[in-house]
């Protein structure tokens, strides 16, 4: 019997404090990819603040688990979109994410970056693409 690999596209759409929902889909993806699926994650709306580096969660006496993202490489999530529009309406860029890097151990193949800004049209796509999407 072959194993079955789904497409899990992960959605998060919330501020990464002053709710549990950042953190709770962190979680999900990490199981998500450890149970050998392939997994996406894509970042929109507020959403889009959990990937700002710099990060510094001590006036509000939270645990800062931003720096946890730069992990996910690690965990085999070679696909992490921001979406465009959120990013600009908020007035951040490209240059404002924190970096992800990902190494195939058994082919050697790496990325130094796998955080990619798409356009509406290119999240419509991924969406088709996908076997289940999961909304934070």
């Amino acid at each position: 019997m072959s194993e079955v690999v789904k497409k899990f596209l992960y959605l998060n759409r919330k501020a990464p404090y002053g709710t549990i929902y950042a953190w709770e889909s962190l979680e999900v993806v990490l199981i998500g990819a450890a149970f050998d699926q392939e997994v996406s994650v894509m970042f929109l709306d507020d959403g889009v603040y959990e990937l700002v580096k710099g990060q510094n969660t001590a006036a509000i006496g939270m645990k800062n688990f931003s720096p946890t993202y730069r992990t996910l490489g690690d965990y085999e999530v070679k696909n992490i979109y921001v979406d465009r529009d959120s990013l600009e309406a908020r007035g951040l860029s490209e240059d404002d994410l924190a970096a992800v890097a990902w190494e195939d151990i058994d082919t050697g193949e790496e990325r130094e970056n796998i955080v990619e800004v798409v356009d509406t049209a290119r999240i419509t796509e991924l969406m088709e693409e996908t076997d289940c999407i999961f909304s934070f």
